[in-house]
């Protein structure tokens, strides 16, 4: 008996533990994203109105049976954005109304031929229209935007044209499905454009900068986890515990193209919205995509040579090329952020402070290149020497790719018509990055040996409080510089 109450207790404690781990899950899922919570609060509202047709009698009474179809549209084209339910909801349309149409067309027209020639001219308009229909779908632009449709038009010609070889009021039957489709999808699109809108653009223009900020964020703690000797201790841990984290941050970049170009395609229907019109360069966000990608394949390459045991590298070699290879991942970082900034605030912010940062990248890269080029190298064991050189080839390309996505960037900016913030910033408020070459320029009156002349003294705003200072003694007269 007591072995019985305990497996009953022990069901009960399994099943109230898998309870607790399905709410947490719920809880995560919600958390992670509350827009989730609120589009399926709003589905659940259109189905409800669109319900009616069949709980109202009057509706009912008007509508009939046909009421199902708008229950259906509403579980089939009622997506998570505003783009997807409008190219869902207008392919659904336009592809029902023409397929009635035609479906009806065809039907008259097959009548006149009698009873026995009928079912043949049928048989003969429905393998026409679906075989060219479905062979449309194999090309690439209406397959990308209109596949949908054309599959509507498919179901939709051979039900009425089947239907209306054995159903008498033809028109009506017509008239119902296409009444109820249509309210079906208008009760979808205004719910999706009206209670709290999820634009596939925005979504589309946070991911590719957030995507951006991740490839930012790994090579800016690159350089500190990459360069560790073994006297180093303190800090192995904690740059592992680091290094994990920022590997599942930019690997969620390299399989982001399916998501991006679906985003593309449903921004493209979408009317316009806060900073975004309807001919927004959408096409450009794929390209800046594309390179974002490609510099994180070069990332993941690069992360395979990170706390490597297996392999054996020559330390003083390694020691040589730390300075140059840090310079060149945080300048990188630098650029990246900016980049990403520049897409999040839609200002040109990448023309300037950004390219300061790749123009410091290559001229580490030419420092590395001397390394590289020098007499150590040449006596150096070959062996130990090529992980660290292909990291440092890695760092090149990075380089390249980064310099190329600022270009995709600024043609963004164009097409866009970003926001330009070089005439608008005040130096007070300039960018830190501007603020590196400002100085204080205060000419001194000095009454030495050499005459009348003035000194010039220069003080960088980061060396204020060191009292450091640079002098330069410039004589009037001969318009000398010492």
């Amino acid at each position: 008996m007591a072995s019985d109450e305990e497996q009953k207790l022990g069901v009960m404690a399994s099943c109230k533990k898998m309870v607790f781990k399905a709410m947490e899950r719920i809880k995560k899922v919600g958390r992670d994203d509350p827009r989730r919570i609120i589009h399926s609060l709003k589905v659940g509202l259109a189905l409800t109105l669109v319900s009616l047709l069949y709980y109202w009698r009057p509706l009912y009474d008007g509508f009939g049976i046909a009421a199902i179809w708008a229950v259906l549209t509403v579980v089939v084209i009622f997506e998570f954005t505003v783009g997807a339910t409008l190219s869902k909801g207008l392919n659904r349309g336009l592809g029902t109304l023409l397929a009635g149409a035609l479906g009806v067309g065809a039907q008259h027209f097959a009548s006149l031929f009698g009873q026995t020639g009928e079912p043949i001219v049928l048989g003969i308009f429905v393998f026409l229209l679906a075989a060219a229909s479905t062979f449309s779908r194999f090309f690439p632009r209406i397959k990308a935007r209109y596949d949908y449709g054309v599959l509507i038009f498919i179901l939709t010609f051979s039900l009425v044209s089947v239907s209306g070889y054995r159903v008498e009021k033809i028109l009506e039957l017509a008239h119902q499905r296409l009444s109820t489709i249509l309210i079906g999808g208008a009760t979808c699109i205004f719910i999706s454009l009206f209670i709290c809108p999820v634009w596939a653009g925005e979504t589309l223009h946070n991911a590719i900068a957030s995507n951006i900020e991740k490839l930012a964020n790994y090579l800016e703690g690159f350089g500190g986890e990459y360069f560790q000797y073994d006297d180093e201790e303190n800090v192995v841990e904690d740059s592992k515990n680091n290094k994990s984290s920022l590997d599942q941050a930019y690997k969620t970049v390299l399989t982001s193209k399916a998501t991006e170009d679906s985003l593309a395609n449903f921004a493209s229907w979408e009317p316009k919205h806060g900073k975004f019109s309807f001919r927004h360069p959408w096409k450009q966000y794929l390209k800046i995509g594309s390179l974002t990608r490609q510099c994180a394949y070069q990332i993941e390459s690069l992360n395979g040579y990170v706390n490597r045991a297996d392999i054996q590298v020559a330390m003083q070699f390694r020691r040589r090329i730390e300075e140059s290879c840090k310079a060149i991942s945080s300048e990188s970082s630098k650029a990246l952020s900016i980049l990403a900034s520049s897409i999040k605030t839609m200002t040109n912010l990448s023309s300037s402070s950004g390219k300061t940062h790749v123009e410091n990248a290559k001229i580490a890269i030419d420092e590395l290149k001397d390394t590289l080029k020098s007499e150590y190298v040449e006596n150096s064991d070959l062996l130990g020497i090529i992980p660290d050189a292909t990291v440092c080839c890695i760092l090149i390309e990075i380089v390249k790719s980064v310099e190329k996505t600022s270009e995709a960037i600024d043609e963004l900016g164009q097409l866009a018509s970003f926001k330009s913030t070089e005439a608008t910033v005040s130096p007070e408020k300039a960018p830190q990055s501007q603020l590196l070459h400002r100085g204080i320029v205060n000419p001194v009156p000095d009454h030495g040996e050499r005459g009348d002349h003035v000194v010039v003294v220069m003080v960088n705003d980061d060396e204020m409080e060191k009292g450091k200072a640079q002098a330069l003694e410039v004589r009037p007269s001969k318009g000398e510089m010492v």
